[in-house]
């Protein structure tokens, strides 16, 4: 949900650099030289010695297929120190941007985008010249008219500069304010076949789910043939368009030291692999999902789960923050990484970005509540554009009661606030529903566009069996009151891993409540969270103790059990028992 509007095609090389006279101002450039058959858009985001550039480029002419470079040259000191999604060099001066083996072809009116990192000193003045294969690019096809006369100068762009993906052009008129709805959502064929084979299965196998795209392999896929194949990207994309789907949901999730505070979840990429995760990772996805073929499919991408929240909560001076969470927040490749995503993601037409923003138990607290929202921001200026930022999504593979009727956080027991007892730990918010609204009004509060929607993962949430209560406690000790009134059962609300007792939540649903663009199941159903021993494997997740169902806990959970269920396999891996419990425990119950 958000305003669309469309930004300016060029600048002349007088505004750009005119724009660049700020720090972390973000200008666009085009040659208006002679006729040409392309058009490059140039941007940077600078500080007092380097700065980040980006630079996307449309071939306005006849289809290139066997491979491409853009030139251009430096007015200043400017050096190139590190490069993505294309093979950079530099001599002097002049810089040679050659095509990446996966994008060698750019068809008429496709687009190709690269980026950089480098220093300056002085004044960091755009390049007034960009060729494409020898070709100086003005922004015109040849023999036709340019866009405005030298006395009359194309409008400034916003400050914005939202990538665009190979392949196709961009087209945000095709944006619609809410993808869920009047909308049918993918049913995944792997989730829904494992689904199929349990006893009772057949109940849920027809809700949409999400695809997770947690390795760069996850991309291509497998043997999908084999029985121990997986459908890559693009075998998902083109089923759900045989399923003559409106929507399909992608789960984003390979940040470079991912998941910072946790093991069960770690990835394949190293604290130092931000150049990876674009040109490997981000740059492929964006290829794929910007394919014309899909044009008329709303792709929703859930965009990196519990990485922000990591930078607020798990450094150094937290309760158990870790060295690896003050390595992603010093290096900026959690912010940076995800500002990228949502530059090359967000610029294609159908695409829709929904970000990561934990729970309430995690962030509910005036102590990490602004602070999360502020770096939430970070991320989306990072992009180019907040408008990058379709909206945002929380209790994502987690268990978070979406409301809890009797103990709101006004309610007062024996006198005192129930705010006090151990569960609740003086937080603001008990419940999801309640926490997703709020924190969408601070979102909006600081920047972000008034209509962003926010998404409820309520896969698991659902607390429903004989140990749900049904009315308010008769206590007068607040903890007794809150322990037998609470829907959630977590021993802790901390605890986050294949928790026992857990059932299945609301069913997906497109605009419940003010506010909430939908509930989703973007975590499949019997998907584990993480092994309850050490399982090793080549998919780079770790063993985290709050997965084992005799770990006494940590600083981060109260010192708690986890409430794990035992003999779980490794995170992604199919969990029968779970399944079935989830099934049993449903609320809304299954008939």
């Amino acid at each position: 949900m958000r305003p669309i509007s469309t930004r300016a095609r060029a600048l002349t090389a007088a505004a750009a650099v005119s724009a660049l006279a700020g720090a972390g101002a973000v200008a666009i450039a085009t040659d208006a030289s002679a006729a040409a058959g392309c058009r490059v858009d140039y941007a940077v985001n600078q500080w007092s010695t380097g700065f980040t550039g980006n630079v996307t480029v449309t071939n306005l002419g006849d289809p290139i297929s066997g491979g491409w470079n853009v030139t251009w040259a430096f007015p200043g000191n400017q050096t190139i120190t590190q490069g993505w999604s294309a093979t950079i060099t530099q001599s002097g001066q002049n810089v040679t941007a050659t095509n990446p083996s996966w994008s060698a072809s750019l068809g008429t009116n496709a687009t190709a985008n690269f980026g950089f990192n480098a220093n300056y000193s002085g004044t960091n003045t755009a390049p007034s010249t960009f060729k494409l294969n020898g070709v100086a690019c003005t922004g015109t096809v040849p023999n036709s008219p340019p866009p405005s006369s030298p006395s009359s100068p194309p409008p400034s762009s916003p400050s914005s500069s939202p990538s665009t993906s190979p392949s196709v052009p961009t087209d945000p008129g095709t944006k619609v304010d809410n993808p869920y709805a009047n909308a049918k959502g993918y049913v995944n064929p792997e989730w829904k076949a494992k689904a199929d084979a349990e006893p009772g299965g057949s109940r849920v196998s027809n809700n949409p789910t999400a695809v997770w795209l947690d390795r760069i392999a996850a991309i291509a896929g497998t043997d999908s043939s084999s029985s121990n194949g997986s459908m890559g990207l693009r075998d998902h994309l083109d089923a759900a368009l045989a399923q003559g789907a409106g929507y399909i949901q992608l789960v984003i999730y390979n940040l470079p030291g991912r998941d910072c505070a946790a093991l069960a979840s770690n990835g394949e990429l190293g604290p130092d692999d931000l150049p990876r995760y674009k040109s490997e990772y981000i740059d492929p996805i964006a290829a794929i999902e910007g394919d014309a073929k899909y044009k008329n499919l709303r792709i929703i991408n859930i965009v990196e789960i519990d990485s922000l929240p990591n930078l607020v909560t798990n450094t150094s001076g937290q309760a158990g923050g870790t060295a690896m969470c003050d390595t992603m927040k010093a290096n900026g490749g959690y912010v940076q990484g995800i500002g990228y995503a949502l530059n090359k993601l967000g610029a294609i037409g159908n695409v829709y970005n929904y970000v990561d923003a934990a729970h309430h138990g995690w962030i509910g607290w005036d102590s990490n509540f602004g602070p999360t929202a502020d770096i939430m921001l970070q991320a989306a200026k990072a992009s180019g554009n907040v408008n990058n930022v379709t909206g945002f999504i929380t209790n994502t593979a987690n268990y978070s009661a979406l409301q809890e009727p009797y103990i709101q956080p006004t309610v007062t027991v024996g006198g005192q606030n129930i705010r006090q007892s151990k569960w609740i730990d003086w937080n603001q918010y008990t419940d999801e529903l309640t926490f997703a609204q709020a924190f969408r009004t601070k979102l909006v509060s600081i920047g972000f566009n008034s209509n962003i929607g926010m998404l409820i993962d309520t896969s698991r949430n659902g607390w429903g069996g004989s140990a749900r209560p049904t009315k308010a406690s008769t206590s007068t000790d607040i903890n007794t009151y809150v322990n037998e009134s609470r829907i959630d059962r977590r021993i802790h609300a901390g605890n986050w891993c294949n928790q026992a007792g857990a059932g299945l939540g609301e069913r997906p649903k497109a605009a419940p409540a003010s506010g909430i663009d939908a509930y989703v199941w973007v975590k499949p159903p019997g998907e584990s969270d993480g092994s309850s021993s050490l399982i090793p494997n080549d998919e780079g997740k770790g063993f985290d103790r709050m997965c084992d169902p005799t770990y006494t806990g940590n600083a981060r959970n109260g010192n708690s059990m986890s409430g794990a269920l035992p003999n779980a396999p490794i995170s992604g891996a199919w969990f029968s028992a779970q399944f079935q419990q989830l099934m049993a425990n449903a609320y809304p119950p299954l008939s």
